[in-house]
């Protein structure tokens, strides 16, 4: 027997949920107004589907679903070209946004996005067959940012995230390595113009910009050095 698992999601508005999907690449396969409001859309072998409700509230939405892939950097390089074309930016904050490319401690390569009905979108691909949390180092700061990351790229925390990153570069007795140090401003930079602290946000680009990193520091943090230099334009 073949099965197959197609989530079904809300939104209040059919039609900017569709625009967001179509900019993505997506091909709507179906849509009725009535009895009730309903659309599908598809791409590749990812199909989603979309139910209508007026009371519904984007921004209060737990909605979600996860998509594994075998190409997670095609598929985020693809889907910000999309947006960026159709849109005119890149969205990575607000409804609907669409987040970085992160290695995560469970052994999956992912990013996640949000279209305008508050659904979360949770795009991945696996890098190890041991998909359970690895546990936290216990170096100070590799602890931070373990947990830091977790809060804003996985639980969508950026408030708990900012809490983290904050109290460990407040440290008075420790440092963090010229490559921790990077990663953690750009993770509080993120943050921050997630929760639109700009000026936080602005501080901590500017600092992460500063550091001197050798040339294998630089290939060890390429996602962080590519996240950095999207937050700055």
């Amino acid at each position: 027997m073949a099965e197959k698992t197609i989530p079904i999601l809300p939104c209040r508005t059919i039609q900017p949920v569709l625009d967001f999907y179509t900019a993505l690449g997506f091909e709507v396969t179906f849509q009725q107004k009535s009895p009730n409001p309903y659309a599908v859309v598809e791409r590749g072998g990812i199909e989603l589907q979309f139910f209508g409700m007026k009371q519904y509230e984007p921004t209060a939405s737990v909605s979600t679903c996860y998509v594994l892939t075998d190409d997670v950097d095609g598929l985020h390089a693809a889907f910000r070209a999309g947006l960026k074309t159709v849109y005119g930016r890149i969205p990575t904050r607000g409804l609907p946004r669409i987040g970085p490319l992160k290695d995560m401690s469970y052994g999956v390569r992912q990013f996640l996005m949000t279209d305008p009905g508050g659904n979360c979108i949770r795009i991945g691909q696996r890098t190890s067959e041991d998909q359970h949390h690895r546990r936290a180092p216990e170096e100070t700061f590799a602890r931070a940012l373990h947990h830091a990351s977790l809060l804003a790229d996985s639980k969508e925390d950026p408030v708990g995230a900012a809490k983290v990153i904050d109290r460990v570069l407040h440290l008075e007795d420790e440092r963090p390595t010229p490559v921790q140090l990077l990663r953690l401003l750009v993770l509080r930079a993120d943050v921050a113009g997630r929760l639109g602290d700009e000026g936080t946000a602005t501080t901590a680009l500017a600092e992460a910009a500063a550091i001197h990193l050798t040339a294998e520091d630089r290939e060890s943090v390429r996602d962080d050095l590519d996240r950095l230099e999207e937050l700055r334009n």
